[in-house]
């Protein structure tokens, strides 16, 4: 193979998912050009892996968006000359890039029933029945047997981690660092803030320092945990409570993660970070369920849910309950939270 792609343009965690693919093929073809396809404002993260040649971003949602725009990146994507194009994505505009792209070979999943025009070779997704990773690897199959990567090496570049030791100068490195992440895609995955802030409480008592991460439009939800701990507390001020939230790049955040001794997290794409990285993950689940097989991998990682019976509601959750009353997330209490993180914390 001279030239490959692999075009996934879902989510930060379905980025993330996609990297034993990209590392599988970069085993069986060591001298190939590889080239990634991203959801626009991802390429940072995965620039400086050395798996991948290029990575190239389309902002469905803002700069790329339209046919005239689709129609304009097929053209692109048939000049690059593929040799074989690989998707885990199943929307209509991936099964037109993969058709568009003119590639000799070209895998995706079986399903929707456009994906049999678009691609020359299909696969069974198999939702429910295995973890994302190993549906992901299936599309290996059509290319016959081969080595397989399972775990996701996220590689950061020297000034990812030249940001975070910046950010981190001010905290104590003797004592435990515990990560927050209070924010997701779909409102509905959110475990309140409030919730968070008495967790956070609870940690600043034992002496370990809080850091709340959060991207743009969370802002508010990192503002609500540090005015929530100050009430529980009452303290004007906390000095091992940090509110880092849009402080860092994408991959300064990760770069970050790596740092820390354990990470909490909702259902989210900084959760599927923190666990490729190593970093022991206390994650929180509502209207997913670990059956999806999203759920994190590491010998310390825990999942923390509450059991009621609409449960899944969607594979991805919603923006608002779709029952109105949010049970999944509400019903989840913070000491049994701190139980899972005291013990990924060795405390």
């Amino acid at each position: 193979m001279r030239r490959i792609a692999v075009w996934n343009t879902a989510f930060l965690g379905d980025a993330v998912l996609t990297l034993p693919l990209l590392q599988s093929l970069r085993l069986r073809y060591p001298e190939a050009i590889l080239d990634y396809y991203v959801r626009g404002g991802l390429e940072t993260l995965f620039a400086a892996h050395p798996a991948i040649t290029a990575v190239y971003s389309y902002d469905k949602r803002k700069r790329d968006r339209g046919a005239a725009n689709l129609l304009r990146w097929g053209s692109f994507l048939a000049r690059r000359h593929y040799s074989l194009w690989l998707s885990p994505h199943t929307s209509a505009r991936s099964a037109f890039a993969a058709f568009a792209s003119r590639a000799s070979v070209r895998v995706g999943y079986d399903s929707p029933v456009f994906n049999r025009i678009a691609y020359t070779h299909t696969v069974p997704r198999r939702f429910g029945e295995i973890g994302e990773i190993e549906r992901i690897l299936q599309l290996l199959l059509p290319l016959g047997p081969g080595p397989e990567c399972l775990w996701p090496e996220l590689v950061l570049s020297p000034e990812a981690h030249a940001g975070a030791e910046a950010l981190f100068r001010v905290l104590d490195r003797n004592r435990p660092l515990l990560g927050m992440h209070p924010g997701s895609v779909w409102a509905s995955k959110r475990w309140p803030p409030g919730k968070f802030a008495s967790l956070a409480a609870m940690a600043l008592e034992q002496g370990v320092q809080v850091l709340i991460f959060a991207g743009t439009g969370e802002e508010s939800l990192a503002r609500a945990i540090v005015e929530g701990v100050r009430t529980i507390r009452g303290r004007r001020a906390e000095p091992d409570l940090h509110d880092f939230s849009l402080s860092v790049s994408l991959p300064e955040l990760a770069a970050c993660i790596g740092r820390l001794d354990c990470y909490l997290a909702n259902d989210s794409g900084p959760m599927h970070m923190a666990w490729a990285l190593r970093t022991p993950v206390v994650a929180l689940f509502g209207p997913t369920v670990r059956g999806f097989g999203f759920v994190p991998r590491g010998e310390r990682d825990r999942v923390v849910e509450a059991e009621v019976p609409c449960r899944p509601c969607g594979r991805h959750g919603h923006l608002r309950c779709p029952l109105g009353h949010h049970l999944c997330m509400t019903l989840i209490r913070p000491e049994a939270v701190w139980e899972a993180v005291r013990e990924a914390l060795a405390l």
